[in-house]
């Protein structure tokens, strides 16, 4: 998961703090950085979501730290990928065994009758299935 920079050099994908309005840190936001001039540029797939979080927030938000893998499904998924325990699996097992937890999550919400968490659960599945991390679903 990289991409050119302007500078010409390789960007790659990591985690990282956004800060919004000096108050509010957001943990674990995918972002292209490229280390030769240290530009960054949020993931294309997560700025949507993120920017409707800031939006949410308003102009005047309390100081608060929010981590935004547990708000994005791509963001859970890269953060995953990155911890020690898991440096055994590959993506695609990381991938697999999440989308069964979602998948088995989905089946209790719908049995619970809690349409508001079914549509969570979908909206996260399907930024796994529309994602780039389709791609290794392939």
């Amino acid at each position: 998961m990289e991409k050119r920079c302007t500078c010409g050099k390789t960007m790659q994908i990591r985690l990282r703090t956004v800060i919004f309005s000096g108050k509010v840190k957001i943990e674990n936001v995918p972002v292209y950085s490229c280390t030769s001039c240290e530009r960054s540029i949020v993931y294309p797939e997560v700025k949507p979501e993120l920017t409707g979080l800031l939006r949410s927030l308003g102009g005047e938000p309390e100081r608060q730290q929010l981590f935004f893998n547990e708000i994005n499904e791509l963001a859970h998924l890269l953060y995953e990928v990155t911890k020690k325990e898991k440096s055994g699996f590959s993506v695609e097992q990381i991938i697999g065994e999440r989308i069964n937890e979602l998948l088995d999550l989905l089946l209790l919400a719908q049995s619970l009758q809690d349409e508001e968490w079914a549509d969570s659960i979908r909206m996260r599945l399907s930024q796994i299935t529309n994602g780039q991390f389709a791609t290794y679903l392939s």
